[in-house]
C-alpha cells in the first residue's frame, strides 16, 4: 500500500490524445461501459513489465496557460483505508478536490489537493464498493 497505482490523463479531445498515446507508445484504450472514460494499458500482455495503468476522460476544467506551471497527469495512490488516509491528508494541510466515490466493484476513490495545489487520487480496494 502507499504505491503509485494509477494515473489520469485529462483531455480537450479524447479520441485526438487516445491517437497520439497509441502511436507514441503502443498504448491501448478500452471504453469503460457507456462512460467517457477508457481504461489504458501501457504494458505489453507478453512482457515481463508490468507497467503502470490508467485511464483518460475529458477535461472538466481548462488547462493553465502555457509557462504558467505544470499541466501532469494526475496520480493515484492505493491505500488500506480511504478514510484514516483522508483525515491524515487533512491533517497535513491537504484539501478535498472531490469527495470518497464508489468505482463499482473495483474500489473507493477521491481526489484531493496537496498544499502546493497538486491534485493526486487516492483508491481504497474493494470489489463491494457501489
Amino acid at each position: 500500500m502507499g504505491e503509485v497505482v494509477y494515473f489520469e490523463i485529462q483531455a480537450d479531445d479524447p479520441e485526438r490524445a487516445m491517437a497520439f498515446y497509441r502511436a507514441a507508445f503502443g498504448w491501448r484504450f478500452e471504453q469503460w461501459g457507456s462512460q467517457d472514460y477508457w481504461m489504458i494499458t501501457t504494458a505489453d500482455n507478453d512482457s515481463n513489465d508490468s507497467g503502470i495503468n490508467g485511464g483518460l476522460l475529458p477535461r472538466p476544467a481548462k488547462t493553465p496557460p502555457q509557462a504558467h506551471g505544470t499541466n501532469a497527469y494526475v496520480c493515484t495512490v492505493q491505500v488500506d483505508n480511504f478514510d484514516t488516509v483522508a483525515s491524515k491528508i487533512a491533517a497535513a494541510g491537504g484539501i478535498v478536490a472531490l469527495p470518497k466515490f464508489a468505482m463499482p466493484k473495483v474500489a473507493w476513490q477521491g481526489y484531493f489537493i496537496d498544499p502546493e495545489g497538486n491534485t493526486f487520487g487516492v483508491r481504497q480496494p474493494d470489489e463491494n464498493a457501489e
